[in-house]
């Protein structure tokens, strides 16, 4: 069975506070995969994510060079930026498995080049940008 939901963001904050409500409705071990082309948003709604961890939003930056960030917070985030990966053996060589099963939630930029291991279960959130600020999120949940 799959569910989708779309939500229309007119500015960064909306986006913040949207993502924030979003992760309000996550526990350890969910997947989060974030589509969009660059500068869509996609870091600005883990900024707004992490804050519902109680992690501070200017903790977060994009992965792009190191991978993986780690996010401590009431429940870890594990923030991956896949771009510069050049095949799914990168992501299993850096255990992206085992923070997929982790006490923690990940949440994945440029999921699609590693769509192989990515779970079933996983939240996908199509990120559309419509003008200078404002953004269409599509969110599905397949496999529940």
């Amino acid at each position: 069975m799959s569910s989708e939901k779309e939500f229309i963001s007119e500015s960064e904050e909306q986006t913040k506070k949207f993502a924030a409500d979003f992760a309000r409705s996550l526990k350890a071990g969910d997947v989060v995969c974030l589509e969009g082309d660059l500068g869509a948003g996609k870091t600005h709604f883990v900024k707004g994510m992490v804050t519902a961890f109680g992690i501070e939003e200017s903790d977060v930056q994009s992965p792009t060079f190191t991978l993986i960030n780690e996010y401590p917070g009431s429940i870890p985030l594990y923030h991956f930026d896949c771009y510069r990966m050049e095949s799914v053996h990168e992501a299993i060589e850096i255990g992206a498995e085992e923070y997929f099963y982790g006490e923690g939630v990940s949440v994945i930029e440029w999921p699609e080049r590693i769509r192989d291991i990515i779970p079933a279960e996983a939240v996908w959130i199509t990120i559309t940008s419509l003008a200078p600020t404002k953004r269409k999120f599509v969110i599905q949940q397949k496999g529940t």
